[in-house]
């Protein structure tokens, strides 16, 4: 069956995470996404790993190959003006380009919306950047760390209230990268929906700052409300809201209603500590959680994950085990919903990646190819589609054009 996107033309000029993964978004539902990547180096994923057996390949990066299935790919030096002749062409019968070129480098190469406009008016061109395309820190660079730790969310991650020592920290991989792609998408397709009533396509910007700024929850609320700059240090005022070690495995534990803390203590068997007064509600466990942290965690090291999961579960206790990629990989639910696919390509082999964490009911998402390796499609997209000769393909290899 053809996906929910059948029909939709998507150029992408990615590299990394976040145009590619929002385009990955877009193909995995089955729209047509041609992937252009710089000749000889390619994307930089490709330099990423891991990597079947350790060994670098840039055709065998585990993080490129999810990222770019169900994708053409051919190459392209869109700072070559043959090469941006070439994107023009693919622009015209597109209806997305997305891409994620730092700003500075869309001015020397001249990419910009009114230029690809012209020969497609429909276009709706989407392009991410750290800080966005205007205000003063459009032409600053920035990569992972620099992003998470600009959205506001490093000072909010780390050690834990009790370790001011400890610096602030990022969590592991591209999380900023992801964050805008999934922005980038949801934005590309509002505009081609308003394309619908228009006729016309738009320019749609994406500042990975501010997508992380965005989820940051109500942590900006703490200072008109309370006079407080939210931290990940400090005393919680609520508890038990903790991790802690079983003993095969970590578990979160979350019990700060009443009916939840009384239910945890029927669940411990009613120990006599939980009737002292300091322990008598939420605030007085918050202000107290020194002693009662010794308890508790003495008493959770002696239970398995699993069967103290579902024993609080049973009893409405919000609990959760600390899923280990084992533990997802291995997972009973995710397997029974198909989550974990495996991939067949030409040259890593047969490996298992995530899968589409979306489910349509009348036009479910596909593999349809595995991702491109360097240039596969040149002569697909620019001799069969765009009608250049062998001779004419041959000549622009030769001048690192493609």
């Amino acid at each position: 069956m053809a996906g929910a996107l059948a029909g939709l033309k998507v150029v992408e000029i990615g590299e990394l995470v976040s145009a590619p993964y929002a385009a990955k978004l877009m193909a995995d539902m089955g729209a047509e996404v041609i992937k252009v990547e710089r000749p000889g180096a390619g994307d930089a994923a490709r330099r990423r790993g891991p990597f079947p057996a350790g060994r670098p390949d840039p055709e065998k990066s585990g993080l490129f190959l999810y990222l770019n299935a169900n994708k053409y790919g051919v190459t392209l030096d869109i700072a070559q003006p043959e090469g941006f002749e070439l994107l023009e062409a693919l622009a015209a019968g597109a209806d997305v380009l997305i891409h994620n070129i730092w700003p500075p480098d869309m001015d020397r190469v001249g990419l910009s919306f009114e230029r690809l406009a012209r020969r497609n008016s429909r276009l709706v061109m989407t392009s991410i950047a750290p800080f966005g395309l205007r205000g003063p820190h459009r032409n600053w660079r920035a990569e992972e760390l620099t992003v998470w730790a600009s959205g506001g969310v490093c000072v909010l991650n780390g050690a834990g209230p009790n370790h001011p020592e400890l610096p602030p920290l990022k969590t592991y991989g591209h999380p900023a990268g992801f964050q805008a792609a999934a922005h980038a998408a949801v934005a590309a397709m509002g505009a081609v929906f308003a394309r619908l009533r228009g006729g016309r396509g738009q320019h749609v910007e994406v500042s990975a700052q501010e997508c992380l700024v965005s989820q940051n929850e109500m942590v900006f609320e703490y200072w008109p409300y309370m006079g407080v700059i939210a931290t990940r240090l400090g005393r919680k005022p609520l508890q038990p809201m903790e991790t802690m070690r079983c003993k095969d495995g970590w578990i979160y534990i979350c019990c700060v209603e009443e009916h939840q803390w009384r239910n945890f203590v029927a669940l411990m068997g009613n120990p006599e500590w939980a009737n002292e007064e300091i322990f008598a509600d939420r605030l007085k466990r918050g202000e107290n959680w020194e002693a009662l942290e010794i308890f508790l965690r003495e008493w959770v090291a002696q239970q398995s994950v699993l069967d103290l999961y579902r024993r609080a579960q049973e009893r409405r206790v919000p609990f959760a085990p600390v899923s280990t990629m084992g533990d997802l990989l291995n997972s009973e639910h995710i397997r029974e919903r198909g989550f974990f696919v495996e991939i067949a390509h030409p040259l890593a082999g047969t490996y298992k990646y995530p899968g589409a964490p979306l489910k349509y009911g009348a036009t479910p998402w596909q593999i349809r190819m595995p991702a491109p390796t360097l240039g596969q499609h040149n002569e697909e997209i620019f001799g069969q589609r765009l009608g250049l000769a062998s001779e004419r393909l041959e000549q622009l290899k030769a001048r690192g054009v493609i």
